[in-house]
């Protein structure tokens, strides 16, 4: 009986030590970024940069935009006063008249 309580205690002591070693507080020496941080720091990189990318996109969208509206607004006013234009000319023609 002595040799199994020799026997558990020896695996509980091994089972501490290594519960212990993992659990243990990183120094700030110890902190090297594993896989997973190095990944999110990329990722986290990756969004900001589409982020600024997105952002710079929207201004120059909104710019061209506004152009197009403002050259929208000159070719309606052309095409307005050209149709002002054709409706003086025709009230000043003289009416032609077909008689059979």
């Amino acid at each position: 009986m002595n040799k199994q309580i020799v026997k558990y205690l020896g695996v509980a002591a091994i089972l501490g030590v290594v519960a212990a070693s993992g659990c243990r507080q990183q120094s700030e020496s110890d902190e090297t970024p594993g896989v997973a941080e190095r990944s999110g720091a990329a990722l986290d990189r990756a969004a900001d940069r589409t982020m600024e990318a997105a952002r710079a996109t929207g201004e120059a969208a909104k710019e061209v935009t506004g152009r197009a509206i403002e050259r929208t607004g000159e070719a309606l006013e052309d095409a307005g006063e050209s149709m002002e234009r054709t409706g003086t000319k025709m009230q000043s023609e003289p009416k032609v008249t077909i008689e059979e």
